[in-house]
């Protein structure tokens, strides 16, 4: 198998905006950013420029924006988590979600009202542990599942803000399966980023929670003089954030930038959906064994795919070495640009960009997707260095080349 796949989207709408990007919009950026405003712990994440890179490559700029400094939890994921948790409150003290604030939400009336509740997840790492710390600033449980195979430091960073964390024996997909049943059977309130026919509002409250991400990436772009994006490199476990930040671009551009997913070669639902052609999501097979764990989800998010399908251009299936090259990329940049610490999962991205662009082989696919010296590549280091060991293993000892 190569190191990197590129499959094209044979169902890419080529102008114009579906309705299933309407909910994320800048309306619902501007309502997401005013929420997470209000958490004390809020500001804007950093959008690195890295010039010197963008020369070598032979594109106008990329940026990359920083999620390692996200609330001091090292990753985007509690955007989501708080968002949606803040509006399942509302919800049930009759606040309406334009109104929704962390102090509202969490006030002591409030928390006479409500007690104490139990919110519920399965996660790969980063978004149970923006539940748990989502579940602690708003005065709540958090009881979060992890897939076989989870690093140690991620459960113990997922305890330490108080939440209980079981590993089970399952992986990623029959973990969620088995925390909806447990929220069930205890009354609890499942917070899960991925959707099912009839759990669809929690999964869509936590894409939009994702806007905020997108909304400075937007006005960083501004201040710096840029233009929008021209391409997108975006993530996809269950496609949840890739999903929000296409929609998001397309919804304001008024069209789709060149957006290709980024998923691991064990874990490539995305590009298997799209191979197939036919429209459907479909499930990759096997075991989920990669060391990008924030990816390693083996069916799409309907919710996200309906986005996914319309506007994205392609999907990326890479190895190993692939990220770990990315991982490096990051920690010991070209001089004069910025260093960023960042974890499997999120320099796969950087990964994916630079092996497109410096390999003899993807000539085609950077014509394909229409890469060159005008392009504005704009990606997200979804997470910092989330599981030390193998950060170090790979940054400094350099564990998985990348032939």
């Amino acid at each position: 198998m190569d190191e990197l796949m590129l499959c094209m989207n044979p169902l890419r709408r080529k102008a114009g905006v579906d309705p299933c990007c309407l909910p994320f919009g800048m309306d619902a950026a501007l309502r997401t950013r005013t929420f997470h405003r209000g958490l004390a712990a809020y500001q804007p994440t950093p959008l690195a420029s890295l010039p010197h890179l963008a020369r070598e490559l032979g594109l106008g700029s990329v940026l990359v924006k920083d999620e390692s400094r996200r609330f001091g939890l090292k990753a985007f994921k509690a955007l989501g988590g708080s968002y949606a948790m803040g509006l399942a409150l509302a919800e049930r003290l009759g606040i309406p979600p334009e109104e929704a604030s962390p102090a509202r939400v969490a006030s002591p009336d409030a928390r006479r009202r409500l007690g104490q509740l139990r919110f519920v997840t399965a996660t790969d790492g980063n978004h149970g542990r923006g539940v748990a710390w989502a579940a602690r600033e708003l005065g709540h449980r958090a009881e979060v599942f992890m897939p076989k195979g989870s690093a140690s430091a991620r459960v113990c960073a997922i305890r330490a803000l108080g939440a209980e964390c079981t590993v089970t024996d399952a992986g990623y997909d029959d973990t969620v399966r088995l925390a909806s049943r447990h929220a069930e059977a205890c009354a609890g309130i499942l917070l899960q980023d991925t959707a099912w026919p009839g759990y669809e509002e929690a999964p869509l409250r936590i894409m939009q929670g994702y806007l905020t991400l997108a909304l400075e990436c937007l006005e960083q772009m501004q201040a710096a003089g840029l233009g929008l994006p021209t391409h997108l490199f975006l993530q996809a476990g269950v496609g949840s954030f890739a999903g929000a930040l296409l929609a998001f671009f397309t919804a304001i551009a008024g069209e789709a930038p060149v957006a290709c997913t980024v998923e691991p070669h064990a874990a490539s639902c995305h590009y298997l959906s799209f191979k197939e052609g036919d429209g459907l999501p479909h499930a990759s097979a096997g075991p989920l064994d990669t060391i990008m764990a924030g990816l390693a989800c083996a069916e799409p998010n309907p919710l996200s795919w309906q986005i996914l399908k319309s506007h994205a251009a392609g999907a990326l299936s890479l190895g190993e070495g692939v990220a770990a090259n990315g991982m490096r990329l990051l920690a010991a940049p070209l001089s004069g640009d910025p260093a960023v610490v960042s974890g499997e999962s999120g320099a796969s991205a950087m990964g994916a960009l630079e092996y497109l662009m410096t390999r003899e082989s993807m000539a085609g696919n950077r014509a394909l997707l229409g890469l060159g010296p005008a392009s504005r590549v704009l990606v997200v280091s979804t997470e910092g260095d989330t599981n030390p060991a193998m950060y170090r293993d790979v940054v400094r000892y350099g564990r998985f080349a990348c032939l």
